[in-house]
């Protein structure tokens, strides 16, 4: 399931919730307050989920045979030159 479709679609959710959690504040002296803390909160949770979940699907940690193979195919390179 390494496709962008679950990021995309969490995104549309957690817009949404942004939006709902936008209009139906109650009306009183922190209101803004109240809107910035939800918005941010939702985008915080939205931010942290989507690193971790791309870091998985694209790990940037490869394997040691893959850094052995690297490290051969360069000695080899410069070596008959």
């Amino acid at each position: 399931m390494s496709s962008v479709l679950p990021v995309w679609f969490l995104l549309v959710i957690v817009l949404g919730l942004m939006f709902v959690s936008w209009i139906f504040t109650p009306k009183g002296p922190n209101q803004t307050l109240i809107r910035t803390s939800f918005s941010l909160a939702l985008a915080c949770c939205y931010l942290m989920w989507m690193v971790t979940y791309l870091a998985q699907v694209h790990p940037l940690i490869c394997t040691r045979w893959f850094l052995q193979s690297i490290i051969g195919n360069l000695t080899t390179y410069f070596a008959t030159r």
